[in-house]
């Protein structure tokens, strides 16, 4: 982050943002990924009623030209974005890979064995 950094803050003037993703990595490059973007910017616009004038969502980065919130700073909202976008695609992946499934009956055992180990190998 530089060093001195000056943000000009309350003249009603557009925004032109860039941010990327952590480390650069392409989290955003799935459209179930782009699409919560797109909703959780939805939601993030309608909390801090600031204008969205156009965005584009890149596998890796994002850019958004936007108004000021009237009650709060681009700053504070684009936190509250990433943030909201983080867990949730957190969530997501936990909950993708938390499947369990009972199986009581012993004669599947051997074919679910069977294809976890075809799936695993």
């Amino acid at each position: 982050m530089p060093r001195n950094l000056k943000r000009n803050y309350g003249r009603g003037d557009l925004h032109f943002v860039t941010f990327s993703c952590y480390r650069r990595l392409p989290l955003l490059r799935t459209i179930h990924a782009r699409n919560l973007f797109v909703r959780a910017l939805g939601a993030i616009r309608e909390r801090y009623k600031f204008l969205l004038v156009g965005y584009v969502v890149m596998p890796d980065h994002v850019h958004l030209l936007i108004s000021e919130p009237p009650k709060s700073t681009p700053s504070v909202m684009l936190k509250a974005l990433k943030q909201r976008v983080s867990r949730d695609l957190r969530w997501k992946k936990t909950q993708s890979r938390q499947r369990a499934v009972t199986v009581a009956l012993p004669e599947r055992w051997f074919g679910i064995a069977a294809f976890l180990a075809t799936t695993l190998l």
